[in-house]
């Protein structure tokens, strides 16, 4: 499932040769402002959300996997993965532009697919303990259980993966999405639809990326 991608004119320059862009600096200043600003609002957010009432889904495929806790190996596969596309967003300005206004536009979209389709956890949840993750929801040692569609663990990873360029780095980054997929369906973090909608959603956000001129110079 693998999406072209046409990289900006810049795909192979420098940071430095970038910079000289006036309209490449403007946005890479506006995402760096923006991903932050967003991120002071989600403890707020995920608060009311865990407050609140939802539903729980009756998932064919949740009731035949005996729920198993896989944190640690989610934690290194989510945080592996990261440290991969920060090292390449440091190397190419071009990835590190698709990769911020892409995480800006996911989590949003979460933002609202989570407001408007109000879930309870499924039955034999076992908490995913992400402390780095738990910052975004107030603190390392908060976890929250109600932001399910659609998992942000999985849109976030596939993404990654379709931003990268080297083959290799692809290839880790979709084992890595597909992986913990699988895994938080093990864990009973979130629902099959969770999951098939993280994929879905960043699938079609990437492959119609080329009318998002500000990711573009």
């Amino acid at each position: 499932m693998e999406i072209p991608i046409t990289y900006p004119y810049y795909s192979n320059s420098t940071w430095s040769e970038a910079w000289a862009s006036s309209l490449f600096r403007k946005k890479v200043i506006i995402g760096i402002l923006l991903f932050p600003s967003i991120l002071l609002i989600l403890p707020t957010f995920f608060s009311k959300i865990e407050a609140r009432q939802g539903i729980v889904l009756n998932d064919w495929l949740l009731k035949r996997i005996p729920s198993m806790d896989f944190s640690v190996v989610i934690f290194i596969l989510v945080w592996s993965t990261s440290l991969l596309i920060l090292v390449r967003c440091i190397q190419k300005p071009a990835i590190f532009l698709m990769t911020i206004y892409f995480l800006i536009i996911i989590t949003l979209l979460r933002i609202i697919t989570i407001s408007i389709i109000p879930l309870d956890p499924p039955n034999g949840l076992i908490i995913l303990k992400d402390p780095i993750t738990s910052l975004s929801y107030g603190g390392s040692s908060v976890f929250i259980t109600k932001d399910l569609f659609f998992s942000g663990h999985t849109a976030n990873l596939f993404m990654f993966y379709l931003c990268l360029q080297k083959k290799r780095d692809k290839l880790f980054a979709l084992s890595t999405s597909l992986l913990v997929g699988l895994l938080v369906l093990v864990q009973h973090v979130h629902y099959s639809i969770d999951v098939i909608g993280a994929i879905v959603f960043t699938y079609l956000l990437v492959k119609y990326s080329k009318y998002l001129d500000f990711i573009k110079l």
